[in-house]
């Protein structure tokens, strides 16, 4: 029998509790586990509680709930977020100047899901308008809609965020419309474009790079990280490769922390696949600047090896995609894609058998908490690391 809707006024944003988690992930296997047995697909998340993206507090499961039964397990839909460590660069007045650069907190959303028996009564929605209350510093939100009934509690360890993203698979639209205050101001697309090469059979020699463990891997993104906050600095204030025309600010997430991590575990969990000699990145030797990382989507099959980062000159960015072919060839797997090249190295892909498309799914979308408007906001670095989960 249908559930009647509920006033929407008569519910709230809550932290989850123990069971609430597990019942959201109970919720979530039918759709989301895939290949996995409901056991296996359990055990991803408790390993992954205590990965270094998620401990400490980082993540943090959101139930929408009556707000006379918090802790109920007949909760209306439920989502995850992420709390990270970003850059956010303001352009400076003076071309002579560099940008200035500073640290902020920002977050990634996750796992937004309705169970059947919900759907189609505004739930998700709703629980969206009201995370921005949650993970916001609430001086640069509107005022909160009185039909809305009171706001979120603030809850230790949240908040205080400048922006936030997450990858839609449920198009632009929904979470574009789920402002903090009602209609629109929500999270805005930014570049969903993805090149993709075909292996092929040609082999090169390993002369003049390195391979990466997922071990060295980690020792690599402090170094990403400065290298980051140093781009940022001089980034000009405007270019042919950014989505917003000439941006008020540039916001990205750091790779450190676990982020970057987080995709191998996840993406090789209880299954036999292997990346060939263990390695999940390369560098050249001469030019330590120039490297990627990758990791393997292996769902639907066949395997695909996504690449998660890529840095790389006009010079050297056709040596660093044959190497990125070859350790997916030496892996079996048989095709390597790639999000949001710039133009020129895109241009460079397109020539050398790259096929670039805009991606109807995975949108990359973003909300801006801070001076000006999100629409005005350039998302950096707006590559494949950043993605924890799909919504």
């Amino acid at each position: 029998m249908a559930e009647l809707k509920v006033d929407l006024a008569s519910l709230s944003l809550f932290r989850a509790t123990t069971a609430q988690i597990q019942e959201s992930r109970l919720r979530t296997w039918p759709q989301w586990g895939g290949a996995l047995k409901l056991a296996e697909y359990l055990a991803r998340y408790v390993e992954g509680d205590v990965e270094e993206s998620a401990k400490d507090g980082k993540l943090i499961t959101w139930v929408l709930a009556p707000r006379d039964d918090p802790t109920t397990l007949d909760f209306m839909c439920a989502c995850e977020t992420y709390k990270r460590t970003g850059l956010v660069g303001y352009p400076s007045v003076s071309p002579s100047e560099p940008n200035s650069v500073h640290e902020a907190t920002c977050y990634g959303v996750a796992s937004v899901f309705t169970p059947p028996s919900k759907r189609g009564r505004g739930y998700a929605k709703h629980m969206m308008r009201l995370l921005h209350w949650v993970t916001a510093s609430r001086t640069n939100l509107p005022k909160f809609p009185e039909a809305w009934g009171a706001p979120p509690e603030e809850v230790a360890g949240a908040g205080e965020g400048l922006f936030s993203v997450l990858y839609s698979d449920v198009g632009e639209e929904f979470y574009r419309s789920a402002g903090p205050g009602g209609e629109g101001g929500g999270w805005e697309k930014r570049g969903a474009i993805s090149t993709i090469f075909e292996v092929g059979a040609d082999e090169g020699d390993d002369e003049g790079w390195t391979w990466l463990t997922q071990n060295q891997l980690n020792g690599l993104w402090d170094r990403d990280a400065e290298r980051i906050r140093k781009e940022l600095a001089n980034m000009p204030m405007n270019d042919t490769s950014y989505v917003v025309e000439r941006p008020e600010a540039f916001a990205t997430y750091l790779p450190t922390n676990g982020v970057c991590e987080f995709h191998i575990p996840r993406s090789t969990f209880a299954s036999n696949f292997a990346m060939a000699g263990g390695f999940w990145g390369v560098q050249s030797s001469s030019d330590p600047g120039t490297y990627a990382s990758w990791s393997i989507d292996l769902r639907p099959p066949p395997p695909m090896l996504i690449v998660t980062r890529l840095c790389a000159s006009e010079e050297t960015f056709l040596g660093l995609i044959a190497k990125i072919k070859q350790a997916a060839r030496r892996s079996g797997v048989g095709k390597v894609e790639i999000w949001n090249l710039r133009p020129a190295l895109r241009n460079l892909a397109d020539k050398a058998g790259g096929k670039t498309s805009i991606r109807n799914e995975h949108l990359p979308q973003i909300v801006w908490y801070g001076p000006g408007a999100t629409g005005n906001v350039e998302w950096a670095y707006n590559e494949k690391w950043v993605l924890l989960v799909l919504t």
